[in-house]
């Protein structure tokens, strides 16, 4: 259970009631949101791979919570990983136990023939789709969802979540459901500890995102640049920024942008950063523990696992800072990636000591060895951004409406036709 300590950039939500009945704490929270459902639609976005509805434990768990509250007027899943539709019937069927009478679901097929036209006419209008990914079926989910202008406000998560349960979903929505909190968007956190080897896990929110923003913190504050100093403690104020779960006002994401890429979490949050006065974000702890799928390193692969993260976190990073007056070349991101690394090993310090007291398992050794990749990556991504000027974010659907007003018909009908 955290404390009641707060940052001061933004409102930290504790896990407070964990020192009472949870039992009881469960009751009053679905009580308060079914009645926060009678002013205001709640939508849950899950974006979905079909090797999730495949394997089937995981994600049948999730769906036994969920069919449970009252509160959620709609549910959309994003589904990836599949463009044979006998795998999109299998999933249309496995998620139709969510549907009631007062509850829709519906299923966005990104890589069914219907949508995929839709992203040729979208393509058309020289308007970027990005490429396939949670980002693209996060973006074309959404798509739908204002299309339909049902939604008031919308959580979503991911569907790997071994520990998840129904206070996780209702603590969630909460902040941004709950009108006397003024809450525009709410992310997620939680503790990440391994219940069966006994150690720290969220290796790229430890060894990465933290020290790295930490780093350029003070870069950026040296060289009298305050506005992206502001920004890099931003990201540092958030406990786990790669967490996977948010919630949101229906009009605030109709004005973000969405990265397509492994970049997905930190630019949600620097698009947050842009639209949204700190007093209306919020984060909050879900969950005593979060187990999901782990991904492995793939040193020799860059398009794969831990690799492919890293790089896609750190190019969007060195590209927003570029983007917003920090001038970059090879001597100065050279100097960012010695200094992110000494200030990783600090970190890994107090990593190890926190392990040691609390009786955890804690390779250092290891931890420094990753780090040691991780830098690299970060020379990578530069090296593979230094001379280009694309951007990873799919543009916003209120800018999309500006191109091809008549979209959002097309959507719908689209994702009725393939739900059928």
């Amino acid at each position: 259970m955290a404390d009641f300590h707060q940052e001061g950039i933004i409102t930290t939500l504790h896990s407070l009631y964990e020192a009472f009945d949870t039992e009881e704490y469960l009751v009053n929270l679905e009580r308060k949101l079914e009645e926060y459902s009678h002013h205001i639609n709640i939508s849950l976005l899950l974006p979905s791979l079909y090797s999730e509805v495949e394997e089937g434990d995981v994600l049948n768990n999730i769906l036994r919570h969920i069919e449970q509250v009252n509160y959620i007027h709609s549910i959309v899943v994003a589904l990836g990983g599949t463009s044979e539709k006998s795998e999109f019937k299998k999933t249309k069927d496995f998620f139709s136990r969510l549907k009631t009478s007062d509850r829709d679901v519906k299923i966005v097929w990104v890589e069914g023939p219907r949508i995929r036209n839709i992203f040729r006419k979208i393509q058309e209008a020289e308007i970027s789709i990005g490429v396939k990914g949670k980002g693209q079926s996060v973006w074309i989910a959404l798509g739908y969802m204002f299309a339909k202008e049902d939604s008031d406000v919308i959580a979503l998560h991911d569907c790997d979540i071994q520990t998840y349960d129904r206070i996780l979903l209702g603590r969630l929505i909460d902040p941004t459901a709950n009108p006397n909190n003024d809450f525009e968007f709410c992310k997620g956190y939680y503790t990440r500890i391994s219940p069966t080897e006994r150690a720290m896990k969220g290796r790229v929110t430890r060894l990465l995102v933290t020290p790295f923003a930490d780093t350029m913190t003070r870069i950026t504050r040296n060289m009298g640049l305050p506005e992206l100093s502001r920004f890099f403690s931003y990201h540092r104020t958030f406990n786990y920024p790669l967490a996977g779960e948010f919630s949101l006002t229906a009009r605030l994401a109709r004005n973000i942008n969405i990265a397509y890429d492994w970049g997905l979490e930190v630019s949600t949050l620097s698009e947050v950063f842009k639209r949204v006065m700190p007093q209306k974000i919020a984060q909050i702890d879900l969950t005593p523990n979060y187990e999901h799928k782990h991904q492995d390193i793939s040193l020799e692969e860059p398009q794969k696992g831990l690799h492919r993260m890293v790089m896609d976190i750190v190019k969007f990073y060195l590209n927003y800072a570029r983007s917003h007056g920090l001038p970059l070349d090879d001597a100065f991101v050279d100097m960012i990636s010695q200094t992110y690394y000494e200030t990783a090993l600090s970190f890994i310090k107090s990593y190890s000591d926190d392990s040691e007291v609390n009786d955890l398992f804690y390779d250092r050794y290891n931890e420094e060895l990753m780090t040691k990749h991780f830098r690299g990556f970060l020379w990578d991504a530069w090296k593979q951004i230094k001379n280009a000027h694309s951007s990873t974010l799919i543009p916003s659907w209120n800018r999309v409406l500006y191109g091809i007003p008549g979209i959002y018909a097309q959507i719908i009908e689209a994702v009725e036709e393939d739900n059928q």
